[in-house]
Order: C-alpha cells, then structure tokens, then sequence
C-alpha cells in the first residue's frame, strides 16, 4: 500500500509538473511541428531581411518544418518588433532585430511600445558588421589623426549623411564626435543610398557605413577609408587602421543582427532553436554566405545575446543623452 501510495502521489506531482512547465511538454511535442513565422521588422531587401531569410533558411534545413519571413517595415521598425512582442508564446513567432533594437530604448524612451528588455526572449546573435569612416577626396585628410585636427581648427565644417536621426550611421557620427571631442554636422536622410550618392557627389564630407557597402567605391578611389570599427581589420580592407589602431578606440559601433522570441516562450523551445542557428552559423553553410556577404559570423547562445543586448542598450542610451538627440 505504502508504495502503491508513493507512485500515486508520483504521478500525481508529475502531472503537475507538466501543467505548470508548458515548456517540458510542448518540448516533448516535437517543435516544430507546423509553419514558423518569422517576422522581419523592415520592408524586402536590405541586410536585416538578407540575414533574416538566411536564418529561416537554417532553421528550416535544421528542424524540419517551414521557417517563414514575413516583412512588417514601418515605424523606425517598432511595427514588426512590436508584432513579435504580443505574439503568443508557443515558438511559432518570432522576431529579427539589429542596432535599431538597441538604440530605441534611449531614442524613444517611452514611446516604444514594448519594453526591449522585458517583452522579449533572446535566441542568438546571428552575426555582427564593420563600419567604415570614409571621406570624400576633396577633405584634404588621409588618415583619422588629420581628420580630428580638421574637424577640431573648423567645427561644424564637416556634415555627414545617415540614414536619419537615430540610425546607426547617425550615432556612429555621434560617437566619433564625443569620442574625438569634436564638433561636425549631421544632415539626416531618408535613406541610406541617397547618403551615397551625396558623398560621392561632395555634398556630405564623410559618412559611415557598413564595410561590403562601400568597399567598391574605396577601392575605386571615389572615396577614402580612414579607419574601421571593431577588434580587427576588414579582410576586404586589410590596409585600413581600426580604430583601436588610429588611436580612438571608444569608436566601437558594430552593426549586430539576430533572433529574439515573445518572452514566456519555453526555454526548451528557446535553446532548440538557438543551437539550430548556432551549428549552422559556426560549422555549416551560413556561415560561408555570411562571410561571403561581409558580415562576421557570432551564433551566440541565448544568455550571450541577452548580455550583449544590455552593453549595447546602456551604451546608446548614454550616447543619445550626451548628444541631447531627439527622434524625428
């Protein structure tokens, strides 16, 4: 009786156990077992939809069922984020983010509709991006050394083109600025290709933007490339100095990109998506077209995304209150 009395009660505490941890049976289940959305907060093209379809590709090929994008552009992306953000929690939704993620919180404040810490579940930093200072050849500069001392004899001489108030070109500029204690002009666009066209034309001095975006020009000498960020040289660059190397190593924006999910979604379904995403990334064939693409292969672990997200939130917010930068 005693022991018949123990397996009862057993049973009866697993039972439990499995109605208040939906994640241990719905693990169990076998997720995915139907179509995935994956929700892309931008409209087609551009590299956070390129890097999110290369993702649902992975996660695909790796768990068996449909991984879908689905392009929800709109509202300094807080449209598609926030449509991640009320998802319900089952796994079958979740969300591509970049910088913008990160730079929001000290840009809106509290306007964001979601709360970027608390209504989302980190999967995996898909992978990180250089950024490149050039300038147009008419600057009279050929390394970073020479363009503080120009900025700092002239200020507010030099402008620079950003994809507008609040984007990363934007707060790269910003960085340089208080970095370098120098003062230049922002002019904000609506797009990242007029700002090319515009410092290839001379009207905008310098700019920042992604290495694979205008290593082509710099190589055609319509531009000039005084410094890149990050721990390493570009491989498309290997003769540009980073920052760290020219001597501001407070010049750190990395352009990042990866998966978030509705908080509440089951660790288990978290981490089964994330080592997908990861073996791919570090072993398999994403990684080959992410480098091929110019961007650095991560495939983080949840808790590592998590902890990057945090430095990356703190950092702009202080940027952003230094600069007194309003959105737009």
């Amino acid at each position: 009786m005693k022991r018949q009395r123990r397996t009862f009660i057993a049973q009866c505490g697993a039972l439990a156990l499995g109605a208040a941890s939906p994640g241990l049976s719905f693990a169990q289940a076998g997720y995915p077992d139907k179509t995935v959305r994956l929700i892309i907060p931008y409209p087609a093209g551009g590299a956070t939809d390129n890097l999110g379809r290369l993702a649902a590709q992975a996660m695909q090929q790796a768990l068996g069922q449909p991984f879908i994008a689905d392009n929800r552009g709109g509202g300094g992306t807080t449209i598609g984020t926030r449509a991640v953000a009320t998802a319900p929690p089952d796994g079958y939704t979740l969300g591509m983010v970049d910088s913008t993620f990160a730079i929001n919180p000290g840009l809106l404040g509290s306007r964001l509709p979601y709360d970027t810490v608390k209504d989302f579940a980190p999967v995996c930093l898909i992978a990180t991006a250089q950024f490149v200072l050039v300038t147009h050849p008419s600057v009279p500069v050929t390394d970073l050394a020479a363009f503080v001392a120009k900025a700092k004899a002239a200020p507010n001489t030099l402008s620079y083109g950003s994809a507008g108030v609040g984007s990363g070109p934007h707060l790269a500029g910003e960085q340089l600025a208080q970095q370098a204690g120098v003062q230049v002009t922002h002019v904000p666009y609506r797009g990242g290709g007029t700002v090319i066209t515009d410092l290839l034309g001379g009207q905008v001095q310098f700019a920042f933007a992604t290495v694979p975006t205008l290593v082509e020009h710099i190589k055609a000498g319509k531009l000039r490339a005084l410094a890149v960020t990050g721990a390493h040289r570009a491989p498309q660059l290997p003769e540009v100095r980073t920052f760290v190397e020219a001597g501001l190593p407070g010049v750190d924006t990395m352009p990042f990109f990866g998966l978030v999910a509705p908080k509440g979604v089951p660790a288990a379904v978290v981490d089964k998506t994330s080592h997908a995403l990861m073996a791919s990334i570090r072993t398999g064939e994403m990684q080959t077209r992410l480098k091929a693409l110019g961007f650095e292969p991560v495939g983080s672990t949840p808790a590592e995304f998590a902890a990057r997200l945090q430095e990356e939130i703190a950092k702009w917010t202080e940027v952003i209150r230094k600069g007194k930068i309003q959105p737009e």
